[in-house]
């Protein structure tokens, strides 16, 4: 099916239409409220912590919080099948918990802003275990909300608008954050950047309920009912040829890119680099050589196709990582924080692009929620399990440069196993198979 553009679209360049169409417009807004938590938990509160003096161990152990992003799967059939009383008659299932969990988050956003590190952590962990758990719930929501309005057609653009706006979500709550909290302190920076919550649910509200793939058969009761909620999703993915490979690469092949990512701001700190220098190179130039590559990426998707896209990407966020091993050896210096930030976020913004189709391409419509939950969290669990753990030690036992030029390393098994998958027609996708009976 192709989509024609009528009325004020019909005059804009052919290659803009897409972008301009309702349900890409509703993937960049429901991409902002899903970027925002992961800022508030990351960067943003490491930041914070380090200010407040807590050492290095205890700031990159609460990567941990990370974690409950990684076993969203666990609670996603809930998602997918539980109606919520009174509100999902009258808006739908999907907007129902869109709007229930969005403010949800909201809250627990404002409530870590009360916690002061500097009293005590222990209400501090309370609040980021609530913020990560509402967020990776929200994520549940948002990227199925977001699969089921997109047509196939529109996978590319749509994907790239949701990584548009997870950037802008989790870039500018970030720059809110820091900008606030320099002027009013943490408490108001966070409550100013709980807001961000709401694009998504104005975005539902305004586009209405996606048409669902409903699973056909009888109604099932009780254990029955559980185990086909649960299982049904898993087997559904594990019948396909290839699958346990599948998902060994989905495991590994962001350890580099997340173990460098979540420690970035230690390496600021540690240079010197103050908040406004921050929030300029890596929030601002952040936000736009990510939204480039965005930009790039979609380009990329289109010429060459999603599978030499997906290897692209691998390479380019591989290589990344050496940019901030050179900052490490440089020292303080804008130019090289510039050049460093710019390389990774334009990396990651094309990497984006052609990973996130990818594991959406990968999902059976009738258990959208469920399936990608599972393997978006795949996708970050062992990097954020190694970050979390050991880190920390990492950076104090070999220093800057050499733990950057070890999260290099750490990519290539994902760029290998991922060669093996093209070589052996495993890196094939339901929407591959659709298409080629059509």
């Amino acid at each position: 099916m192709t989509i024609t553009s009528t009325g004020w679209r019909a005059i804009l360049p052919a290659g803009l239409r897409p972008y301009t169409e309702p349900a890409p417009l509703a993937a960049l807004a429901l991409g902002i409220s899903s970027g925002f938590p992961f800022a508030m938990i990351a960067s943003t509160l490491s930041t914070r912590l380090a200010e407040a003096g807590i050492d290095k161990k205890a700031v990159t152990a609460f990567a941990l919080a990370f974690l409950l992003y990684n076993f969203k799967f666990l609670w996603a059939p809930i998602i997918d099948r539980v109606r919520l009383p009174g509100l999902a008659n009258a808006i739908g299932q999907r907007r129902a918990w869109l709007v229930v969990v969005g403010m949800a988050t909201f809250a627990a956003v404002c409530w870590l802003g009360l916690a002061d590190p500097r009293a005590g952590l222990g209400p501090v962990i309370v609040a980021t275990l609530l913020v990560a758990f509402c967020g990776a719930t929200y994520d549940i929501i948002i990227d199925a909300f977001r699969i089921e309005i997109l047509t196939p057609e529109q996978l590319g653009v749509g994907s790239g608008m949701s990584q548009y706006g997870w950037r802008i979500g989790s870039s500018a709550a970030g720059a809110t954050a820091l900008l606030v909290a320099e002027a009013q302190g943490w408490s108001a920076a966070y409550v100013a950047a709980a807001f961000f919550a709401l694009p998504a649910i104005v975005a539902g509200l305004l586009i209405g309920e996606p048409v669902r793939h409903v699973v056909e058969g009888p109604v099932k009761r009780g254990f029955a009912a559980v185990q086909d909620a649960v299982f049904a999703p898993l087997a559904d993915f594990l019948r396909r040829d290839g699958a346990w490979l599948v998902l060994v690469f989905i495991l590994f092949h962001k350890i580099g890119d997340t173990l460098a990512n979540l420690t970035f701001r230690l390496l600021f700190n540690d240079l010197g680099f103050t908040k406004p220098e921050v929030a300029f190179y890596d929030v601002q130039l952040g936000l736009v050589a990510y939204l480039v590559g965005v930009f790039v990426g979609g380009i990329v998707f289109t010429r060459l196709g999603m599978k030499a896209a997906v290897l692209t990407s691998l390479v380019l966020m591989a290589v990344s990582n050496l940019s901030f091993a050179g900052l490490a050896a440089l020292g303080h210096s804008n130019a090289g924080m510039a050049a460093a930030i710019g390389f990774e976020n334009f990396t990651s913004g094309i990497g984006g692009v052609a990973i996130v189709a990818y594991l959406s391409a990968l999902c059976n419509l009738r258990f959208t929620a469920t399936q990608f939950a599972l393997l978006s969290a795949a996708s970050s669990i062992v990097g954020r399990t190694i970050s979390g753990t050991t880190a920390g030690a990492l950076i104090e036992g070999l220093g800057y440069v050499n733990f950057y030029l070890l999260t290099t390393v750490a990519a290539l098994p994902g760029i290998l196993i991922y060669i093996y998958m093209l070589r052996n027609g495993l890196a094939d996708t339901p929407r591959d198979e659709d298409q080629a009976t059509v």
